[in-house]
């Protein structure tokens, strides 16, 4: 179901995104590599686990193997969210994970074959947003009309037919016809985008790409110990460098958000998957593109739960939450993204870091969100 989208166009705020952080913003092959820090004593005591072995035989086809272990997960560093807060030891078994974010060729590829219809390309059921809480009176049939949240620029709203009415305040719009097709609005195409990350895919979704694949959508220790690339406690998935020094090394904002971006990385909106160099376990986009759907629900105490079991005892492969909860907006039934995208600006955002953790409405399709999955060794 499509509820949350047309519940957030009759009550949308001028925001960057839909993150408990409060921030700004709402397939290729690589080498087969199994890294990880140095075994170490963890905060309990016990001793740190190291990376699995690479399993015999072939990869999965266009994935890496991530050995897990154990890792620092969350910071405590100054761009760090209260969320992030505190870092604590998490050990994770071995797994397979996409080298790129599922690109719009490979979803084509699933809706050929099973003839699947995104959440986006769905009408929304008057009974649903009533249920939801929205006032009957205020559902006007725009409302039900299939259609996604997507960042305006001036020209989207030239094509919308709004431009008199372009407000750099207002940059977040739903828009009927808008889905993983058509990424701006019906006027859009993904004709010459068949290689960037699909967008407009939903948590439903992305769960029925994984079954039709054979594989899951990662937890978000595991993405988190992915997107490290074997570095302990480095700032970004490629170390300490910032993010456009020497060269552009993630598809990020530019400048000041939302209004001025210098496009210094090459892209306005997503880009090619693997248009920059890959971190230390092959994994190409775990910061910047778009923001990736886990499977886990977000609490906004996650971590602080997680650290204090980890003062406990070794914290093993542990499950997400059994229900969300959001500080920041506490009926929200968020799910966590990880790993930022190019509406992530580099002045005070900075949510291309690996610890950075965002609460994206799980039924919401948005134009900065796609996923990758991950599959567990047989």
């Amino acid at each position: 179901m499509q509820v949350a989208c047309a519940a957030i166009a009759l009550g949308l705020a001028a925001c960057g995104g839909d993150g408990a952080n409060g921030a700004n913003e709402v397939d290729g092959a690589a080498a087969d590599t199994a890294s990880g820090s140095t075994p170490a004593v963890a905060q309990n005591g016990a001793q740190d686990v190291a990376p699995e072995p690479r399993p015999a035989g072939s990869a999965p086809p266009g994935m890496v193997w991530i050995g897990g272990g154990t890792f620092t997960m969350g910071s405590d560093a100054d761009l760090a969210w209260p969320t992030e807060h505190p870092a604590h030891r998490v050990t994770v078994g071995g797994f397979w994970m996409d080298a790129t974010e599922v690109t719009n060729a490979r979803f084509a590829a699933f809706v050929d074959a099973t003839g699947y219809v995104t959440e986006a390309e769905r009408p929304v059921d008057r009974a649903e947003l009533v249920a939801a809480g929205v006032p009957a009176e205020l559902i006007t049939e725009a409302d039900l009309l299939p259609s996604a949240l997507v960042f305006e620029t001036r020209a989207d709203a030239v094509h919308a037919g709004r431009v008199e009415d372009f407000d750099f305040t207002q940059v977040w719009h739903i828009r009927p016809g808008a889905d993983w097709r058509h990424p701006e609005g019906p006027w859009s195409s993904i004709e010459d985008r068949m290689d960037h990350p699909v967008v407009h895919v939903t948590y439903a979704d992305a769960l029925a790409f994984c079954e039709w694949a054979g594989c899951r959508l990662p937890t978000e220790p595991e993405w988190e110990c992915a997107a490290r690339g074997g570095l302990e406690s480095a700032t970004y998935s490629w170390g300490d460098e910032d993010v456009l020094d020497p060269v552009p090394r993630a598809n990020v904002w530019q400048g000041t958000f939302p209004n001025d971006n210098s496009l210094a990385d090459g892209f306005a909106r997503t880009a090619p998957v693997g248009s920059f160099a890959p971190n230390g376990f092959g994994l190409y986009d775990m910061g910047g593109n778009v923001w990736e759907w886990t499977a886990d629900w977000f609490r906004s105490d996650m971590n602080a739960r997680r650290a204090a079991e980890a003062a406990r005892g070794p914290v093993v492969d542990p499950v997400g939450p059994s229900d969300p909860w959001n500080e920041n907006s506490p009926s929200e039934r968020g799910r966590v993204t990880k790993g930022g995208s190019f509406l992530c600006d580099t002045e005070q955002c900075f949510n291309y870091r690996p610890s950075s953790r965002m609460a994206s409405e799980a039924t919401t399709p948005l134009c900065h969100t796609g996923f990758r999955c991950v599959r567990d060794p047989r």
